[in-house]
């Protein structure tokens, strides 16, 4: 006789949703993993964040497209007070002008795309990967195996990528602007002085100020994410405990109340963070401009 079906407990509710769609490539088979794996490849997150990035990409080209001299419509009058609110803030850290031509529409698509990578969080915890654990078992996996994350931003990986994205931009910046000489120069002058005895401790201190805004870039992101991803589901566990007790009609009104007011909240919250995102890039990157 097969073992009767039970439901999961909160911790497995919770262990099960936060295990990404992935292949180990060491070992050539998909299974979960903790957070940080450089034989894994995330699937989930890399094909959301491609879908985002071609659905951003696209209504800022429709904006593009259908922009008039006349009276805009609410769609061209909100990407454009968008696009202004972006090029105001590149000019106040950026003073190069051939620069913020690149850096501009660059910064533009970061908010964009991050704004909708964050926005994934507000759709219901069980939607997406429900309808993933339908289609898993026909391309031959197990249901109880069939892992689904959707927001991208919550994966350490995406927002690592996106930091290290951003120091390859610094790095080609600060080659540009001030050569490979005058760079060169620089990490092994600054802080301390151009002194020959200062030099290791300049080019230390270089290379620790490099690595610590690149993983405090990536790491902001990905811990505020993360954290409204495990509210959302620690709120779907209440919507899970609904009875016709006076305690499960008390747990579906929290479920439904606490959501409400926590999606309100964490509307603010992934706006801002595509912000924060968006104006450590234009900072970072008219640091690379600036000469010690």
């Amino acid at each position: 006789m097969a073992a009767e079906e039970h439901a999961p407990s909160a911790g497995e509710y919770i262990t099960h949703h936060l295990q990404h769609f992935q292949k180990n490539f060491a070992f050539e088979n998909v299974k979960q993993t903790s957070i940080v794996d450089f034989h894994l490849f995330n699937f989930d997150s890399v094909i959301y964040s491609i879908i985002l990035g071609v659905v951003g990409c696209f209504f800022l080209w429709r904006a593009a497209r259908k922009a008039t001299p006349g009276v805009p419509g609410r769609f061209q009058a909100a990407v454009e007070i968008l696009s202004e609110m972006v090029e105001n803030q590149a000019k106040g850290v950026i003073h190069n002008v051939a620069s913020r031509k690149l850096v501009s529409p660059l910064a533009l698509t970061v908010f964009v795309w991050i704004f909708l990578m964050n926005a994934m969080d507000m759709l219901p915890v069980d939607l997406l990967p429900a309808a993933w654990g339908q289609v898993y078992p026909s391309l031959g996996g197990e249901a109880h195996h069939a892992y689904m994350r959707v927001v991208p931003t919550a994966d350490l990986s995406t927002t690592l990528g996106l930091s290290c994205s951003v120091l390859i931009m610094c790095f080609f910046y600060n080659i540009k602007i001030k050569g490979v000489g005058g760079w060169g120069h620089e990490l092994i002058s600054a802080p301390f002085g151009a002194h020959p005895a200062l030099w290791p401790f300049n080019f230390l201190m270089q290379m620790i100020e490099f690595v610590a805004k690149t993983v405090s870039h990536g790491m902001r992101l990905f811990g505020n994410m993360f954290a409204g991803e495990l509210v959302f589901m620690l709120i779907a566990l209440m919507g899970g405990a609904v009875s016709l007790s006076a305690a499960g009609i008390g747990l579906a009104a929290g479920h439904v109340i606490a959501g409400t007011v926590w999606t309100l909240f964490h509307i603010l919250v992934i706006t801002l963070q595509a912000f924060i995102f968006m104006m450590l890039t234009l900072i970072y990157i008219g640091q690379a401009h600036d000469a010690h």
